[in-house]
């Protein structure tokens, strides 16, 4: 079992990083989490892992933390659910975003990643509310500064837009205590200017190394 990965970014394609441990280069899929500390090909990544060996295939996942990869392997002992449906909830939600789904029976959150319909999000809660319980994942307050309707509203755009729901959750949190009585519209526009932001600074830091 290959259980931790550290070595230097060769490349990025997609989820899938290049990652060159003495010699030797790992083609890892990776969650979001994962990408984002990965960052550009040059810099040295650790992340843990998952292994997988099937009849057809040798595939190794990557996550951004030990908790990400608990969950994961939660998900996959699941029956129906397989690394590929594992790694796209653990990437499509936040970890705090996915035990607060559980603790409310929220299964219009879960639907919202790609490839989990109503039925499967339904039985997904039901399997997790013991397993979650026991990963201390820690729940985000609930925001004081927006309504949660209206932030619900602003990720609900993002995602029409195109971009993860993990990403939409990050950026509307990252602006929601500050916008008071925010409507939605209002959220939205400032999440599109903080991703904006993050993206120059990406860009920045890209051209510096």
């Amino acid at each position: 079992m290959i259980g931790r990965i550290q070595g230097k970014l060769l490349e990025i394609s997609d989820n899938l990083l290049l990652i060159d441990v003495g010699g030797v280069a790992y083609e890892v899929e990776a969650t979001s989490a994962a990408l984002a500390a990965a960052a550009a090909p040059g810099v040295e990544v650790t992340l843990f892992t998952h292994f997988v060996v099937r009849e057809d295939a040798q595939l190794l996942y990557g996550f951004g933390s030990k908790t990400e990869r608990d969950v994961f392997r939660d998900l996959i002992r699941i029956s129906g659910v397989g690394p590929k449906m594992a790694l796209a909830i653990v990437s499509g939600l936040t970890l705090e975003a996915l035990a607060e789904a559980v603790r409310a029976n929220d299964a219009g959150l879960l639907t919202r990643v790609q490839g989990v319909g109503k039925k499967t999000a339904e039985r997904l809660l039901v399997e997790l509310k013991d397993r979650l319980g026991n990963l201390h994942v820690v729940v985000k307050p609930v925001s004081v500064g927006a309504d949660q309707g209206a932030v619900r509203e602003a990720e609900d755009a993002l995602v029409s837009l195109g971009y993860r729901p993990v990403e939409a959750q990050r950026a509307v949190a990252a602006v929601a205590d500050e916008l008071a009585m925010a409507t939605g519209e209002d959220l939205l526009r400032a999440a599109l200017k903080q991703i904006a932001r993050q993206a120059e600074s990406g860009a920045a830091r890209s051209e510096v190394r």
